[in-house]
C-alpha cells in the first residue's frame, strides 16, 4: 500500500473573491526605497536556468549559447566570473531551419543544470531541436567528456522545444527527468540516466498510457521515502466530458526502483499518480498547476512535515501528510522480485483512486486580480519565537509579491516589488535562504532581491505595521533591523493585533538611504477666499484608511481614495487640517499644511 504523504499549500487564481488582498507598500522599478541588484549583458540572453553554489558565493546560470557563472559573495553585486559557450555548429542550425523551426528557435537553451557531485555538474540543452548533455567542471569551469567519451544524447532528459516546460533532479548522482523524448513532443516520459551500481536506467513504458499530453512542472526528493515526486497537468482521460479536461497531478517513482525481471524490464514499477484537488466552497476545480515549490520541515522536524506550496488556475492549500495516506494503491518500493501478475496489476492501475487534498479545506491565498506566474517559500522565526511562512510569488505583470501566512485571518501581503520596468516572462525564481536573496531569472538577465527591507522603516509604528516577520524594530538602536540581529526586548506584531501596544512612544529616525525623507512636515499653500484647492496626499500605506481633519470638523473625512489628492475648501481664517493614515489603532505618518487667507 503507497502512502502519499504529500503537504502542500495551494494558491488559487480565482475570477472572483469576496476580499481584496492588497500590498501594503508598493517599490516601483529603481525606487530608491527597494534597491535591487541587475546582471544584464548584451552577448548573454534568455538567463532562466539558475543553480546557486553550496558556498553561496557563486550563482550558475543556463543561458542561450552558454552556461555563465556569477559573483554573487558580496550582498548587492552581481558580478560575471566566467562564461562557458555552447552553441550548436553551423550545420546544427541549418539543419534545425530546414525542418522549419524559427531561426531564433534554434539555438541551445539550457534547460538542466543540476550539481553531479562536489566537483562536477551535469547540464544539457535544447541544441537546435537535437539536444544534447554534457558534464562540467565547476572549479574549472570547464566541459569535460563522460564515460561514452562525447556529449550525450539529451533526447528523455532534455525538451526538443525552448518552450517546452520539463522538470529534472539529480539525487545521488542519478538523474531524474520529466520531459519529451521526440521531435513532436508527443512522447512524454518520466525516467532516470546515469544509473549507478546495481541500478538500470528506467523509463515509463509509453505504450500504456501512463501520461496524457502531461506540462511538466517541477519535482521533489524526499530522503526518508526514498521516493522522487514529479508534479505536472495532464490531459484527464478519467473524465467523460466533450471537451478535453486539464488535471493537475502528482506521481511517484521509488528511487530503489530496478524495473522488473521479466515483466516491466528496464521500466518503471513503483509509478503511480494521483489527482491534486485545489478548489474554494462553491467554485469548481481549479484545474491547471502553474508552479509548486518544497518547503523543508522546520529544524527537528520529520520529513513528514515537508510541505509543496503550488500555483493553480483554471482551464475555462495546506495539507498534513497523514491526511493523504492510502490515496493510492500502486506505487509500492521494492518490487524488483515481484511477481508477474503483481506487476500486470501495476501496470493496469497507476491511477490513485483517491485525490491529493488540501488541508483546511481550500486554498490558502486567493487572487481575483494577480496572475502568480513562480513561487518560493521558507520559514523564519519571529520575535515572539513563533515560526512564519512566508511566500514570493511572481506576477505576470512584472512585479515580486512578499506575503506571510497566518493561523488566523487571511495571508498578509507584505509589499510588492517591479522587477522590470516592462512586463516579461519570468521563467525561473531561486531563493537562497543563507544569503538572504531572491534571484529571478529571466529571458534579458537575472535580478536579487533581499528577501527584507526593515531599514526602510523609519519609525516604530512603520516597522511594527508592516507586520514583517523578517523585521523588528530595535529599542536600543532606535531603529527597525532583522530579528536575529536583536538581542532583546523587539517590538513586532506579525498577526496585526495591537500595534500602538508595541510602540508606546513614537520615535522617527531618517534613514539615509532614502533619498527624500517621509517624515511629516509642515508646508504652507495660499488659498484664495471661497475658493478649492486640491492637495496631494500621499500615504505610506496602501492598506491605512486616509482621511482629514479640520478645525471645526464634528468627525474625519473619508479621502476619495488612498495615496491621491483630497479637496479641502477654503478657510475663512488661518487653519491647520491634517491628513492622516491610520491602521489597525495606529497612527502610521500625517502630513500638515497651514492655510492663509
Amino acid at each position: 500500500m503507497a502512502l502519499w504523504r504529500l503537504a502542500w499549500v495551494v494558491m488559487a487564481i480565482l475570477s472572483a473573491c469576496q476580499c481584496q488582498l492588497v500590498p501594503r507598500v508598493s517599490f516601483t522599478a529603481g525606487s530608491p526605497g527597494r534597491s535591487l541588484s541587475v546582471f544584464d549583458s548584451d552577448d548573454i540572453r534568455n538567463t532562466t536556468t539558475l543553480l546557486l553554489s553550496q558556498d553561496g558565493e557563486t550563482l550558475f546560470v543556463g543561458a542561450r549559447d552558454a552556461v555563465i557563472s556569477l559573483d554573487v559573495r558580496e550582498p548587492g553585486v552581481m558580478e560575471l566570473k566566467q562564461k562557458l559557450d555552447w552553441f550548436p555548429s553551423s550545420k546544427d542550425l541549418d539543419d534545425c531551419s530546414m525542418k522549419g523551426k524559427n531561426t531564433i528557435d534554434c539555438h541551445n537553451f539550457i534547460r538542466v543544470l543540476q550539481f553531479l557531485n562536489s566537483t562536477h555538474m551535469y547540464a544539457c540543452g535544447t541544441f537546435a531541436f537535437s539536444p544534447q548533455c554534457t558534464y562540467i567542471d565547476s572549479h574549472a569551469f570547464a566541459s569535460v567528456n563522460g564515460p561514452s567519451g562525447k556529449p550525450d544524447e539529451g533526447r528523455g532528459r532534455c525538451p526538443y522545444d525552448p518552450y517546452q516546460r520539463n522538470t529534472a533532479i539529480i539525487v545521488d548522482g542519478e538523474l531524474y527527468t520529466g520531459t519529451v523524448a521526440d521531435y513532436q513532443g508527443n512522447r512524454p516520459v518520466i525516467s532516470r540516466y546515469l544509473a549507478e551500481g546495481n541500478h538500470v536506467d528506467l523509463r515509463l513504458d509509453d505504450t500504456l498510457g501512463w501520461l496524457e499530453d502531461p506540462t511538466f512542472i517541477s519535482s521533489a526528493y524526499i530522503p526518508s521515502e526514498g521516493k522522487v515526486y514529479f508534479f505536472f497537468s495532464e490531459e484527464g482521460k478519467e473524465y467523460d466530458f466533450i471537451e478535453k479536461i486539464t488535471v493537475p497531478r502528482v506521481a511517484q517513482v521509488c528511487t530503489s526502483d530496478e524495473g522488473g525481471q521479466r515483466t516491466l524490464q528496464k521500466r518503471w514499477t513503483t509509478f503511480a499518480k494521483a489527482q491534486l484537488l485545489c478548489q474554494a466552497e462553491g467554485e469548481l476545480p481549479y484545474n491547471v498547476l502553474l508552479d509548486i515549490v518544497t518547503l523543508p520541515p522546520p529544524e527537528g522536524a520529520t520529513d513528514d512535515e515537508t510541505r509543496f506550496y503550488g500555483i493553480f488556475g483554471s482551464q475555462w492549500a495546506s495539507n498534513s501528510g497523514k491526511s493523504a495516506e492510502k490515496a493510492a494503491n500502486p506505487g509500492e518500493c521494492g518490487l524488483h522480485a515481484a511477481s508477474d501478475s503483481a506487476l500486470r496489476f501495476v501496470k493496469e492501475n497507476f491511477l490513485a483512486d483517491k485525490n491529493v487534498s488540501p488541508a483546511g479545506g481550500g486554498p490558502a491565498l486567493m487572487s481575483p486580480d494577480q496572475r502568480y506566474s513562480r513561487i518560493a517559500a521558507q520559514t523564519t522565526r519571529g520575535a515572539n519565537g513563533r515560526d512564519y511562512t512566508v511566500l514570493f510569488l511572481l506576477t505576470e505583470s512584472g512585479f515580486l509579491h512578499k506575503v506571510v501566512l497566518l493561523d488566523e485571518g487571511p495571508p498578509h501581503i507584505i509589499e510588492e516589488v517591479q522587477v522590470f520596468q516592462q512586463p516579461q516572462p519570468m521563467n525561473s525564481l531561486l531563493l537562497s535562504i543563507t544569503k538572504g536573496v531572491v534571484f529571478v531569472g529571466t529571458s534579458d538577465g537575472v535580478v536579487q532581491v533581499p528577501v527584507s527591507n526593515c531599514s526602510y522603516y523609519w519609525s516604530c509604528a512603520e516597522c511594527v505595521l508592516s507586520r514583517d516577520p523578517f523585521c523588528a524594530w530595535d529599542p536600543v538602536s532606535k531603529a527597525c533591523a532583522r530579528v536575529s540581529s536583536i538581542l532583546s526586548n523587539a517590538s513586532q506584531d506579525v498577526e496585526g493585533k495591537d500595534a500602538v501596544k508595541m510602540c508606546k512612544v513614537t520615535t522617527i529616525t531618517p534613514r539615509g538611504k532614502i533619498d527624500q525623507p517621509r517624515i511629516p512636515t509642515d508646508e504652507q499653500v495660499l488659498v484664495p477666499l471661497n475658493e478649492v484647492v486640491t492637495l496631494l496626499c500621499p500615504g505610506t500605506s496602501r492598506q491605512a484608511s486616509l482621511y482629514w481633519e479640520g478645525p471645526t470638523a464634528s468627525s474625519p473625512r473619508a479621502c476619495t481614495s488612498w495615496g491621491t489628492t483630497g479637496p479641502c475648501a477654503s478657510w475663512p481664517r488661518p487653519a491647520r487640517w491634517v491628513a492622516t493614515t491610520a491602521t489597525q489603532r495606529s497612527t502610521s505618518t500625517s502630513r500638515r499644511w497651514r492655510f492663509m487667507r
